[in-house]
Protein backbone atom coordinates (compact mmCIF):
# COMPACT_ATOMS: atom_id res chain seq x y z
CA UNK A 1 0.00 0.00 0.00
CA UNK A 2 2.83 2.34 0.88
CA UNK A 3 4.50 1.56 -2.43
CA UNK A 4 1.28 2.46 -4.26
CA UNK A 5 1.02 5.84 -2.49
CA UNK A 6 4.65 6.68 -3.27
CA UNK A 7 4.11 5.82 -6.92
CA UNK A 8 1.02 8.02 -7.20
CA UNK A 9 2.82 10.92 -5.52
CA UNK A 10 5.73 10.63 -7.93
CA UNK A 11 3.40 10.59 -10.96
CA UNK A 12 1.57 13.71 -9.72
CA UNK A 13 4.85 15.57 -9.17
CA UNK A 14 6.18 14.76 -12.64
CA UNK A 15 2.80 15.70 -14.25
CA UNK A 16 2.75 19.13 -12.50
CA UNK A 17 6.31 19.87 -13.60
CA UNK A 18 5.45 19.03 -17.20
CA UNK A 19 2.38 21.27 -17.20
CA UNK A 20 4.35 24.13 -15.66
CA UNK A 21 6.96 23.79 -18.36
CA UNK A 22 4.28 24.21 -21.05
CA UNK A 23 2.92 27.53 -19.58
CA UNK A 24 4.26 30.87 -20.99
CA UNK A 25 6.69 32.86 -18.88
CA UNK A 26 5.07 35.31 -16.43
CA UNK A 27 5.34 38.93 -17.56
CA UNK A 28 5.41 42.05 -15.40
CA UNK A 29 4.13 45.55 -16.39
CA UNK A 30 4.96 48.84 -14.77
CA UNK A 31 2.20 50.91 -13.17
CA UNK A 32 1.14 53.86 -15.37
CA UNK A 33 2.91 57.11 -14.42
CA UNK A 34 0.88 59.73 -12.54
CA UNK A 35 -0.67 62.56 -14.56
CA UNK A 36 1.63 65.57 -14.34
CA UNK A 37 0.04 69.00 -14.85
CA UNK A 38 1.52 72.48 -14.42
CA UNK A 39 0.30 74.39 -11.40
CA UNK A 40 -2.09 77.32 -11.79
CA UNK A 41 -0.78 78.88 -8.57
CA UNK A 42 1.14 82.11 -9.20
CA UNK A 43 1.14 85.57 -10.77
CA UNK A 44 0.05 86.43 -14.32
CA UNK A 45 -0.36 89.44 -16.60
CA UNK A 46 -2.69 89.89 -19.57
CA UNK A 47 -3.66 92.26 -22.35
CA UNK A 48 -6.18 92.29 -25.18
CA UNK A 49 -9.29 93.98 -26.46
CA UNK A 50 -13.00 93.65 -26.99
CA UNK A 51 -16.39 95.09 -27.77
CA UNK A 52 -18.77 96.76 -25.32
CA UNK A 53 -22.06 98.58 -25.02
CA UNK A 54 -23.69 100.74 -22.41
CA UNK A 55 -27.27 101.81 -21.79
CA UNK A 56 -28.88 104.13 -19.28
CA UNK A 57 -32.26 105.15 -17.90
CA UNK A 58 -32.38 108.91 -18.51
CA UNK A 59 -34.80 111.66 -17.54
CA UNK A 60 -34.78 115.46 -17.46
CA UNK A 61 -35.54 117.40 -14.28
CA UNK A 62 -34.92 120.77 -12.72
CA UNK A 63 -31.81 121.20 -10.64
CA UNK A 64 -34.17 121.58 -7.66
CA UNK A 65 -35.39 118.01 -8.30
CA UNK A 66 -38.65 118.55 -10.17
CA UNK A 67 -39.23 115.77 -12.72
CA UNK A 68 -39.96 117.07 -16.24
CA UNK A 69 -39.94 113.84 -18.31
CA UNK A 70 -40.40 110.13 -17.76
CA UNK A 71 -37.35 107.86 -17.94
CA UNK A 72 -36.25 106.83 -21.41
CA UNK A 73 -33.46 104.60 -22.66
CA UNK A 74 -30.19 105.88 -24.14
CA UNK A 75 -26.98 104.02 -24.96
CA UNK A 76 -24.06 103.29 -27.24
CA UNK A 77 -21.36 100.80 -28.24
CA UNK A 78 -17.72 100.59 -29.30
CA UNK A 79 -14.33 98.91 -28.91
CA UNK A 80 -11.70 99.02 -26.19
CA UNK A 81 -8.32 97.68 -25.09
CA UNK A 82 -7.66 96.02 -21.76
CA UNK A 83 -4.68 95.14 -19.54
CA UNK A 84 -4.34 93.70 -16.07
CA UNK A 85 -2.53 91.60 -13.49
CA UNK A 86 -3.61 88.85 -11.10
CA UNK A 87 -2.70 86.00 -8.77
CA UNK A 88 -4.29 82.52 -8.69
CA UNK A 89 -4.19 79.72 -6.16
CA UNK A 90 -4.96 76.13 -7.16
CA UNK A 91 -6.48 73.95 -4.44
CA UNK A 92 -8.20 70.58 -4.07
CA UNK A 93 -6.63 69.51 -7.42
CA UNK A 94 -9.27 71.00 -9.74
CA UNK A 95 -10.27 74.35 -8.20
CA UNK A 96 -8.66 77.75 -8.73
CA UNK A 97 -9.33 80.96 -6.77
CA UNK A 98 -7.67 84.31 -7.34
CA UNK A 99 -7.60 88.10 -7.16
CA UNK A 100 -7.01 90.51 -10.03
CA UNK A 101 -7.17 94.12 -11.20
CA UNK A 102 -7.57 95.46 -14.73
CA UNK A 103 -8.46 98.46 -16.84
CA UNK A 104 -10.39 99.00 -20.07
CA UNK A 105 -9.50 101.97 -22.28
CA UNK A 106 -11.33 103.08 -25.40
CA UNK A 107 -14.43 104.85 -26.59
CA UNK A 108 -17.76 103.12 -26.13
CA UNK A 109 -19.75 105.98 -27.67
CA UNK A 110 -23.46 106.63 -27.48
CA UNK A 111 -26.15 109.29 -27.13
CA UNK A 112 -27.18 111.27 -24.09
CA UNK A 113 -30.31 113.39 -24.40
CA UNK A 114 -32.39 116.11 -22.80
CA UNK A 115 -35.85 114.89 -23.79
CA UNK A 116 -37.57 117.98 -22.37
CA UNK A 117 -35.61 120.43 -24.57
CA UNK A 118 -35.31 117.91 -27.45
CA UNK A 119 -31.53 118.25 -27.66
CA UNK A 120 -28.95 115.42 -27.72
CA UNK A 121 -25.22 114.78 -27.97
CA UNK A 122 -22.50 112.14 -27.92
CA UNK A 123 -21.28 110.64 -24.64
CA UNK A 124 -18.45 108.08 -24.31
CA UNK A 125 -17.50 105.52 -21.73
CA UNK A 126 -13.75 106.18 -21.87
CA UNK A 127 -12.28 104.25 -18.96
CA UNK A 128 -13.32 101.34 -16.77
CA UNK A 129 -11.24 99.88 -13.96
CA UNK A 130 -11.99 96.83 -11.84
CA UNK A 131 -10.62 94.91 -8.86
CA UNK A 132 -12.16 91.62 -7.89
CA UNK A 133 -11.98 87.91 -7.21
CA UNK A 134 -12.61 84.85 -9.34
CA UNK A 135 -13.35 81.19 -8.74
CA UNK A 136 -12.91 78.53 -11.39
CA UNK A 137 -12.94 74.80 -12.07
CA UNK A 138 -10.40 72.96 -14.23
CA UNK A 139 -12.44 71.12 -16.84
CA UNK A 140 -9.04 69.87 -18.08
CA UNK A 141 -5.53 70.34 -16.60
CA UNK A 142 -4.96 73.35 -18.89
CA UNK A 143 -8.54 74.69 -19.27
CA UNK A 144 -10.19 76.83 -16.60
CA UNK A 145 -13.88 77.82 -16.54
CA UNK A 146 -14.53 80.62 -14.05
CA UNK A 147 -16.85 83.29 -12.65
CA UNK A 148 -15.74 86.62 -11.20
CA UNK A 149 -17.02 89.77 -9.53
CA UNK A 150 -16.04 92.84 -7.53
CA UNK A 151 -15.63 96.62 -7.60
CA UNK A 152 -15.77 98.70 -10.78
CA UNK A 153 -15.07 102.33 -11.65
CA UNK A 154 -16.10 104.20 -14.82
CA UNK A 155 -15.30 107.56 -16.39
CA UNK A 156 -17.74 109.11 -18.88
CA UNK A 157 -17.03 112.07 -21.15
CA UNK A 158 -18.80 115.41 -21.24
CA UNK A 159 -21.66 115.90 -23.72
CA UNK A 160 -22.32 118.79 -26.09
CA UNK A 161 -26.11 118.88 -26.59
CA UNK A 162 -27.25 119.95 -30.06
CA UNK A 163 -30.60 120.82 -31.56
CA UNK A 164 -32.09 118.66 -34.32
CA UNK A 165 -30.47 121.06 -36.80
CA UNK A 166 -27.04 120.59 -35.22
CA UNK A 167 -26.90 123.95 -33.40
CA UNK A 168 -25.07 123.86 -29.99
CA UNK A 169 -27.63 124.39 -27.25
CA UNK A 170 -26.13 123.26 -23.91
CA UNK A 171 -23.56 120.96 -22.38
CA UNK A 172 -23.34 118.28 -19.70
CA UNK A 173 -20.18 117.70 -17.61
CA UNK A 174 -18.04 114.58 -17.58
CA UNK A 175 -18.57 112.31 -14.59
CA UNK A 176 -17.02 109.38 -12.71
CA UNK A 177 -18.99 106.64 -11.01
CA UNK A 178 -18.40 103.69 -8.68
CA UNK A 179 -20.22 100.39 -9.04
CA UNK A 180 -19.92 96.62 -9.15
CA UNK A 181 -19.35 93.99 -11.82
CA UNK A 182 -19.99 90.28 -12.37
CA UNK A 183 -18.98 87.97 -15.19
CA UNK A 184 -17.25 84.81 -16.24
CA UNK A 185 -15.19 83.18 -18.94
CA UNK A 186 -12.82 80.45 -20.09
CA UNK A 187 -9.02 80.45 -20.01
CA UNK A 188 -6.93 77.83 -21.82
CA UNK A 189 -3.31 77.07 -22.63
CA UNK A 190 -2.32 78.51 -26.01
CA UNK A 191 -1.15 76.15 -28.75
CA UNK A 192 -0.41 77.79 -32.10
CA UNK A 193 -0.05 75.55 -35.18
CA UNK A 194 0.78 72.57 -32.96
CA UNK A 195 3.76 74.33 -31.36
CA UNK A 196 3.66 74.29 -27.56
CA UNK A 197 3.68 77.73 -25.93
CA UNK A 198 4.53 77.19 -22.23
CA UNK A 199 3.15 79.91 -20.00
CA UNK A 200 0.96 81.50 -22.69
CA UNK A 201 -2.81 81.37 -22.41
CA UNK A 202 -5.90 82.91 -23.99
CA UNK A 203 -9.00 83.95 -22.07
CA UNK A 204 -12.39 85.09 -23.31
CA UNK A 205 -14.66 86.83 -20.81
CA UNK A 206 -18.11 88.41 -20.52
CA UNK A 207 -18.69 91.13 -17.92
CA UNK A 208 -21.55 93.38 -16.84
CA UNK A 209 -21.00 96.46 -14.65
CA UNK A 210 -23.63 98.68 -13.05
CA UNK A 211 -22.90 102.21 -11.78
CA UNK A 212 -24.54 104.61 -9.37
CA UNK A 213 -26.95 107.20 -10.74
CA UNK A 214 -25.53 110.61 -11.68
CA UNK A 215 -27.41 113.93 -11.96
CA UNK A 216 -25.72 116.15 -14.57
CA UNK A 217 -26.48 119.86 -14.49
CA UNK A 218 -26.87 121.51 -17.90
CA UNK A 219 -25.06 124.72 -18.68
CA UNK A 220 -25.01 127.19 -21.56
CA UNK A 221 -21.69 128.92 -22.06
CA UNK A 222 -20.61 127.69 -18.64
CA UNK A 223 -23.70 129.11 -16.91
CA UNK A 224 -26.22 126.65 -15.38
CA UNK A 225 -29.65 126.83 -17.05
CA UNK A 226 -31.63 125.21 -14.23
CA UNK A 227 -32.05 121.80 -15.95
CA UNK A 228 -30.36 118.47 -15.29
CA UNK A 229 -30.15 115.08 -17.00
CA UNK A 230 -29.77 111.85 -15.03
CA UNK A 231 -27.85 108.70 -16.01
CA UNK A 232 -27.38 105.28 -14.41
CA UNK A 233 -25.11 103.44 -16.87
CA UNK A 234 -24.91 99.67 -17.23
CA UNK A 235 -21.88 98.54 -19.26
CA UNK A 236 -21.56 95.09 -20.87
CA UNK A 237 -18.32 93.88 -22.46
CA UNK A 238 -16.86 90.83 -24.18
CA UNK A 239 -13.06 90.65 -24.36
CA UNK A 240 -10.31 88.30 -25.47
CA UNK A 241 -6.82 88.56 -23.94
CA UNK A 242 -3.43 86.91 -24.10
CA UNK A 243 -2.25 85.78 -20.66
CA UNK A 244 1.27 85.00 -19.51
CA UNK A 245 1.71 82.86 -16.37
CA UNK A 246 5.12 83.19 -14.76
CA UNK A 247 5.02 79.81 -12.96
CA UNK A 248 3.72 77.55 -15.74
CA UNK A 249 7.02 75.65 -16.17
CA UNK A 250 6.82 74.23 -12.61
CA UNK A 251 4.78 70.97 -12.71
CA UNK A 252 3.00 69.31 -9.81
CA UNK A 253 1.50 65.82 -9.60
CA UNK A 254 -2.29 66.02 -9.90
CA UNK A 255 -5.15 63.58 -10.28
CA UNK A 256 -7.74 64.12 -13.00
Amino acid sequence: MKKLLLALTAVAAFTGSALAADLPARTYTKAPPPVVAPSWTGFYIFGGGGYGLWDSNTDTRTTAGGLLTVQQRTGGDGYFGTAGVGYDWQFNHSWVAGVFADGQFGSIRGTNEDFFSNIAGRMSDRTNAAAGVRLGYLVAPNVLSYVNGGYSYAQFSSTNLLTIGGVPAASLPSFNRNGWFAGGGVENNLDIFGISAPGWFMKTEYRVAEYNRATLAESVGGVPNGLAVTADPIVQTVSTSLVYRFNWTGPVVAKY
